[in-house]
């Protein structure tokens, strides 16, 4: 349980796809102007990278090592489809708010880098807290973002007013520069926490997990070109 545990922290603070492997960011910083769109997005890419992992990791020894990557990707596809028909069908404001980025999950670096790193190689026990983990660490990240953007570009969250009615807007934090602003308070939040942490004892085989948490998302990065 002890290691299950450490596996499952693992993304939300010290290999937190964002604040830390600083992948994904595209998507990440692009709907965080609103608290529903960084919740919604978080959801989505929990869901799609608890599937994925769950059924590479059930059938990784019936995948050819020639052909892996394009099982990954029809593998994501997939549950990618069925969340964006899903917030289509069920929530359509939501949907259409976060247009292009939902399909676009299938290209996150994320997904790709923890199905090829992780899931490809460990038993089901292991991935649904890694991905349970990973998703946390990113939904955490988007939400905290997307609070202070929208809090402080409109007065309101989640479109409720919460701060008076004398108070003026700050549109720059509504702004793409805004974004990259929060976004780099939060990594400073998470390098804080971190080092908070340094004096806990670790369990055995810490760092060769996070070593393989790393290098899987940067192959991840490779095999898309790159891309964030």
């Amino acid at each position: 349980m002890k290691r299950l545990f450490r596996i499952f922290t693992n993304g939300i603070v010290r290999e937190n796809p964002l604040v830390t492997l600083m992948i994904g960011l595209c998507s990440a910083l692009a709907v965080t102007t609103e608290v529903a769109n960084g919740i919604g997005m978080g959801l989505s890419m929990t869901f799609v990278l608890l599937m994925s992992e769950l059924v590479i990791s059930l059938f990784r020894k019936l995948i050819p090592e020639s052909v892996r990557i394009p099982i990954f990707i029809i593998i994501i596809a997939a549950f990618t489809t069925v969340i964006d028909y899903v917030l289509k069908a069920y929530f359509p404001d939501l949907s259409k708010a976060m247009g292009v980025f939902i399909p676009l999950i299938v290209v996150n670096c994320i997904i790709m880098g923890r199905v090829e790193g992780f899931a490809s190689k460990r038993p089901p026990l292991d991935v649904i807290p890694d991905a349970l983990g990973m998703g946390l660490g990113y939904t955490w990240v988007l939400t905290g973002i997307a609070l202070v953007r929208e809090l402080l570009g409109s007065g309101a969250i989640l479109g409720v007013q919460v701060l008076p009615d004398s108070y003026q807007p700050i549109l720059f934090f509504i702004l793409p520069p805004g974004g990259f602003f929060v976004f780099a308070l939060f990594i400073s939040l998470n390098l804080l926490i971190k080092s908070r942490l340094k004096s806990a004892p670790e369990g055995a085989g810490a760092a060769a997990l996070d070593d393989t948490s790393t290098a899987g998302c940067a192959h991840g990065a490779h095999v898309h070109g790159g891309q964030a």
